[in-house]
């Protein structure tokens, strides 16, 4: 967990666009809010790994959003249902269920419906957020941070040890 999140300290320090570190976020949160073991999961995972996403934010955000769903898992359950009660829906959810691919996505569980649904929405604007976020992270907690006399002290600890040796590319 400590090298981790030294690993996102380096992404969030370092020149890597915002955007890939916010689409690790946003790769997290979707992973994180829908049940592990589903399709959609495991295409996002491939997408990850395929594209220059920051995978200590992947893998931090996920690790938080999964927390947080257990949370709000009665919620989205609660979406799922009217999702697949909603009469003006029913002849797409035949036809999707009557698709081996789709129920193999297990869309006609209220669970999965309703956490992905609820991911989807939120995707944009945590993605805005998030590399708003980073951005003024970079302009300005960072600027303050380095002069900061708890930050002399930080330096001379195995956490900060650890960070230089990522930020160099070697291994702690």
């Amino acid at each position: 967990m400590l090298g981790m999140l030294a690993k996102l300290l380096k992404a969030l320090n370092s020149e890597a666009s915002p955007a890939q570190v916010s689409f690790g976020f946003v790769a997290g949160m979707i992973v994180g809010l829908t049940p592990a073991w589903s399709l959609h999961n495991a295409l996002l995972v491939l997408l990850v790994f395929a594209f220059r996403v920051n995978l200590s934010a992947f893998f931090l955000s996920g690790l938080v959003f999964s927390g947080i769903a257990y949370l709000v898992d009665p919620l989205m359950d609660r979406l799922g249902e009217a999702m697949l009660s909603a009469s003006g829906l029913n002849a797409l959810w035949t036809t999707m269920y009557n698709s081996d691919i789709w129920r193999l996505a297990h869309f006609n569980n209220t669970l999965t419906l309703g956490s992905l649904a609820s991911a989807l929405v939120l995707a944009v604007p945590f993605f805005f957020l998030s590399k708003f976020l980073v951005v003024k992270y970079r302009a300005h907690v960072l600027a303050w941070v380095r002069k900061t006399k708890i930050m002399r002290l930080l330096k001379a600890s195995r956490f900060y040890r650890l960070y230089a040796a990522f930020s160099s590319g070697g291994q702690a």
